[in-house]
Parts: C-alpha cells; structure tokens; sequence
C-alpha cells in the first residue's frame, strides 16, 4: 500500500473540513482542486476514519475498517458521518464548525494476530503502533493507535475496548475473543 507525504495527508484533511462545511452550506475561501484528488494514490481502497475534536474533546469519530471505496470517497463520506450520524454526539452545527479540529486516519488491512492467551496477546500487541479489533461472537469494537495516547496500560487499553464493544471490562479475556491489527497513517490539523 501506498504511503501517503504530508502534503497528501493536509490535502485529504482540508476535503474533510471542506465536505463538512458544503454540508453546512458554508462555502470554501480557497476550495481544492477537484484534478488534485484524481491523484492515483487518493483512488486506492483503504479503511478511513474522520475523527473531530472540539476543544480537545472527542466531538465525532466515524470510519471504515476496510477500504470499499476510494480513499476520497471513503473521507468525504466519513467527514459526513463523523459531523453528522455519530449517535453519541448531537450534530455539527455551522457555528462550532471553527473551533472543531478536523483528524484523518488512513488504515492499512487489518490482520488476524495469533496469540495462547491473555499474557500473550498483551505481549504481542504494539503500543501507539496497532489499531486493534476486539471481536467476540456477534460484539465488535476498534480503537485507532492514537487512543494508545489516553490508555497506555495495554490492560487498560483492552478493558476499555472490550466494554466499547458491550462486553465487561475483563471480556478480552474470554476464550474464543478474535484480535485483528492494522496500522494508521494519519493527519491532523
């Protein structure tokens, strides 16, 4: 898969902001060059996410684990997802829209990782490395590398994932708990 530069990465941020504040009806200063994201690397299918924060805070966070469309569309549609049927927060409204920080995440496919048990899957699990799948029966939950920054302690980490997905905080434990790993390149801004 293709590793995308910076300027790529700012790029695909400022088609976020820009999908979010055309939703709005708020029209771009300086729009992009449409012929800019016909770009070879933007047509790749990869899993997305858009995550906004709002003073710090989370303010949305919606993607895809699997890329089923182009990188552009996948962005577009999950800026729009993120602002606006992320059910944990109400939506975007144009006022906040300035003081919302806008993340992209472009996701490499998620790989199965292999492990005895609960000791071991801590030691195998990469810090600010993996995004990590939580699969148990029909109960699902990701967390992107990045949230490594608020729950260092993998224990943590994987407490935390195993009730996003409706199971107890010890659920990772369980026999038959599937992990899948990926990796992120993402872009802030």
């Amino acid at each position: 898969m293709t590793e995308l530069s910076e300027h790529q990465g700012e790029t695909l941020v400022r088609l976020a902001r820009e999908t979010i504040a055309s939703l709005l009806g708020i029209k771009a200063d300086n729009p992009l060059d449409q012929e800019m994201l016909s770009t070879p690397v933007f047509q790749e299918k990869r899993g997305v996410f858009v995550t906004l924060k709002k003073k710090g805070q989370l303010r949305g966070c919606i993607g895809s684990l699997v890329g089923f469309e182009s990188i552009v569309d996948g962005i577009r549609h999950q800026a729009e997802n993120a602002a606006f049927h992320d059910t944990r927060f109400n939506k975007v409204v144009a006022e906040e829209l300035a003081d919302i920080d806008i993340e992209i995440s472009i996701l490499t496919q998620p790989q199965p990782l292999e492990f005895s048990g609960p000791d071991d899957l801590i030691r195998k699990l990469r810090p600010q490395v993996d995004g990590v799948i939580l699969r148990s029966g029909s109960y699902q939950a990701t967390f992107l590398p990045q949230v490594w920054d608020q729950l260092a302690n993998p224990e943590d980490f994987l407490g935390h994932l195993a009730m996003k997905a409706g199971l107890l905080k010890e659920g990772w434990k369980n026999a038959g708990v599937e992990i899948d790993t990926y990796q992120v390149q993402h872009f802030e801004e």
